[in-house]
């Protein structure tokens, strides 16, 4: 099985060997515009969350250029199909870069299918995730995206680009886009050396991620 995607993201490992314990020297390698929408069902459970990447023209092209088997310059079905196998089997050991907190916790989700796509030379990854147990509309929930190996941005151009279907009227919508330099000092006591050089990341790097925050009565 070809796996480029995964020697994408675990090339952190040797990115991380390479550079001084410090966040200056960490930055991302591949590049994506995300979209997310977040589905609000008619009982004001979250339903499902709908995520869309649209990644750089290099990384694009390396991709196409791994998978292309038949060497004809366009993925087919079964090419495409090859890259979604691959692409989901490695970002899941990351919970496919999915951030969901309540009042702080963190919500388990589940992901069945992930699709790939190519269109305007560019690798388009789509894919819907859902709560594992019922998410109640109710106090403060953050959704975002991160690789906790700093290896992929996955960056939020607008803030229309994390929108809200179906929000009750008792809900608050808020996009928060954290400074970094301001995340570091205020979660400084609770990141150690090992949070600067573990390749597989950790959790603390959710700090740094763009989040939609929906504020809600009871």
């Amino acid at each position: 099985m070809r796996s480029l995607p995964r020697v994408a993201i675990h090339a952190a490992a040797a990115l991380a060997a390479l550079t001084a314990a410090t966040p200056a020297y960490v930055h991302p390698h591949v590049f994506a515009e995300a979209r997310l929408d977040v589905d609000i069902d008619s009982g004001g459970n979250v339903s499902a969350l709908k995520h869309v990447w649209r990644f750089d023209d290099v990384f694009s092209s390396t991709v196409l250029m791994e998978f292309d088997a038949n060497q004809d310059l366009v993925l087919d079905e079964t090419e495409l199909r090859e890259v979604s196998k691959t692409v989901y089997e490695s970002i899941g050991e990351f919970g496919y870069f999915q951030l969901v907190t309540l009042d702080g916790k963190d919500v388990a989700m589940q992901t069945d299918e992930l699709f790939a796509n190519f269109e305007d030379n560019q690798l388009i990854i789509l894919f819907q995730s859902k709560p594992r147990e019922p998410l109640k509309l109710a106090g403060k929930i953050d959704f975002g995206v991160y690789d906790p190996t700093f290896y992929t941005a996955i960056e939020f151009v607008r803030d229309d680009q994390m929108a809200v279907n179906g929000m009750p009227a008792n809900c608050t919508r808020t996009v928060i886009r954290p400074d970094p330099d301001e995340a570091l000092a205020q979660n400084q006591q609770s990141l150690t050396e090992a949070f600067f050089n573990d390749p597989a990341g950790t959790d603390m790097s959710k700090i740094f991620a763009t989040r939609l925050e929906l504020t809600c009565g009871g």
